[in-house]
């Protein structure tokens, strides 16, 4: 049976460890109003950088030259997954479910034959993945909430696509919802596919704004619409990374931050918990000491 020296110092030690959640759950909170506010502000930006593709492709219609980032290669041999998790723990299952989805869809793509080759942004996801993806993994970015490290990882996917090393891309991210929840997606990257829901509202718009000049007479492009289209794919899939690291970064902060209220309040229920077994050993403890004092006093009477 543990001593009451041994009990105060289990106290005190959770209740160190208190401070610590709690004041992390602080810095969480802190943290997860700007993160928050930014990946709701990024998401406008996407969308209507979708659209604007959409549009324009649209516009063009039938065309005989190939594009690759639009095309794709015609082939689904090998299939490349950008994992985008944080590089530190802490907050709960965020990271795990996250992994866990996209290892999920990776064995999908190898039961059927694929080639598998990974990119990871951020420390979790790469060491999580290389346990059962060894030999996959192509390159690895620390996790940082900037549009230059979505270019970075632009540039090196259309560089890898450009050499043959793949012919789709996925994106496995976490999508912010709300404080408790983080919704674990993957989806295709490259080659790039507007939202059917987009193409079809396009496709009926009655603005006549939307339309090009060779179609309906009423919009032309300067550059033509192929140089646009070649100039904005690229920056589409720099914004729908960088859209991606905010929602990391926003899920990150709200699950760290639940993770942390919940360690507080399990400290304090250990803190209960040892506290009542405290006093029933310290009454137990003076119990015996009275009736040693009594036994003693009727021995030498």
């Amino acid at each position: 049976m543990p001593s009451l020296k041994d009990y105060r110092l289990r106290i005190a030690s959770v209740k160190n460890t208190r401070k610590i959640t709690s004041a992390m759950k602080m810095v969480a909170a802190s943290k997860l109003r700007q993160a928050q506010a930014r990946a709701e502000a990024g998401r406008p930006y996407a969308k209507k950088m979708a659209e604007a593709l959409a549009r324009l492709i649209v516009a063009i219609g039938h065309r005989d030259e190939p594009m690759p980032l639009l095309d794709g290669t015609g082939e689904d041999k090998k299939i490349l997954y950008v994992v985008i998790t944080a590089d530190r723990g802490l907050c709960g299952g965020f990271n795990t479910n996250l992994v866990r989805e996209a290892r999920r869809h990776m064995t999908l793509m190898r039961a059927q034959n694929k080639d598998i080759t990974i990119i990871t942004v951020g420390r979790k996801g790469r060491d999580l993945l290389r346990r059962e993806f060894p030999g996959a993994m192509v390159d690895h970015l620390p996790f940082d909430i900037s549009y230059a490290t979505a270019e970075t990882l632009t540039k090196t996917i259309i560089g890898l696509f450009s050499a043959g090393a793949f012919d789709m891309a996925y994106l496995a991210s976490s999508r912010f919802k709300n404080v408790i929840t983080q919704i674990p997606t993957v989806s295709q990257l490259v080659p790039f596919t507007p939202p059917e829901a987009v193409l079809e509202q396009v496709k009926h718009e009655e603005e006549p704004q939307y339309y090009n000049q060779t179609a309906h007479g009423y919009y032309s492009f300067e550059p033509d619409a192929m140089t646009l289209l070649k100039r904005l794919i690229p920056q589409q899939i720099a914004a729908q990374l960088y859209s991606v690291l905010l929602e990391v970064g926003a899920g990150e902060q709200a699950a760290k931050m639940t993770s942390m209220d919940n360690a507080t309040r399990n400290a304090g229920d250990m803190i209960n918990k040892y506290t009542l077994q405290y006093n029933r050993a310290r009454q137990a403890y003076i119990t015996k000491e009275v009736s040693e004092i009594v036994a003693g006093a009727e021995a030498s009477a």
